[in-house]
C-alpha cells in the first residue's frame, strides 16, 4: 500500500500492468455489470444539463435516449447509496454505442469532437482504477474482471502499469502534483 497525502493506494495499481484492447474486448465495460458507472457528487449536474444531453444525443443509441428520457442520466443504487449512470434494458450503459460491434462512450465521442467540455465521468476514465472515498481519506484499488484480461495481456506486454495507463485520469481527478508523488514514490520502492 502506498499512501500519498490523504489516499491509499493499492500496490496493484503499480504492480499490475493493464492497457485496453478494444479489439479483442469490444468495449465490454461499457455494456456488462449489474450496475452503471458510478458518478461523483459534482457530476450530478453536468450529467443532467440540458445542453450536455442535447449535444450528446446525436451519439447515442434510441434505447439509450428512451432510457434517460425515462429515468434520467443517473439512478441511485439503493445497494451502496451511489449514483450511478442510467442503464438501458439490457444493462448496458445508456450513453454506450456501437461502431463494427465495438461498445463506445457517446459522451466521449461528442467531447472528442468538441461538442462538449465533459469529457465522460471519472470513474469510467480511471477504470481499471476505483475509488473509494472515506472522511479522513480515499482507497484506491484495482478492480480486476474477467473481461479485461486482454487489457492484463496487452498491458504485460508493452509492460505498461495501471497508474501509467491511468495516467490522464489520474491528474484530472486528483492534479499534477499528486501523479507526481505517486511517479516518485514508486520509482524510489523499485530501487
Amino acid at each position: 500500500m502506498i499512501a500519498i497525502d490523504n489516499k491509499l493506494i493499492s500496490d496493484d495499481i503499480k504492480d499490475k500492468h493493464f492497457v485496453c484492447d478494444l479489439a479483442k474486448c469490444k468495449g465490454a465495460c461499457c455494456v456488462e455489470g449489474d450496475s452503471g458507472a458510478p458518478l461523483e457528487f459534482d457530476e450530478l449536474d453536468v450529467m443532467e444539463d440540458e445542453f450536455l444531453l442535447e449535444q450528446v444525443r446525436p451519439y447515442l443509441t434510441p434505447e439509450g435516449i428512451s432510457a434517460i428520457e425515462n429515468q434520467g442520466p443517473f439512478y441511485l443504487d439503493e445497494e451502496d447509496g451511489v449514483m450511478k449512470v442510467s442503464l438501458k434494458s439490457d444493462n448496458a450503459c445508456a450513453f454506450a454505442n456501437y461502431k463494427n460491434g465495438t461498445a463506445y462512450c457517446g459522451i466521449e465521442k461528442a467531447w472528442l469532437d468538441k461538442k462538449i467540455d465533459f469529457r465522460k465521468p471519472v470513474s469510467c476514465h480511471l477504470y481499471p482504477i476505483r475509488i473509494q472515498s472515506y472522511p479522513e481519506y480515499d482507497a484506491l484499488n484495482y478492480e480486476v474482471w474477467d473481461i479485461c484480461r486482454p487489457a492484463c495481456s496487452n498491458g504485460s506486454k508493452l509492460q505498461v502499469p495501471i497508474y501509467k495507463f491511468c495516467k490522464e485520469a489520474l491528474i484530472r481527478k486528483y492534479d499534477e502534483d499528486f501523479y507526481e508523488k505517486l511517479e516518485t514514490t514508486i520509482k524510489y520502492l523499485e530501487k
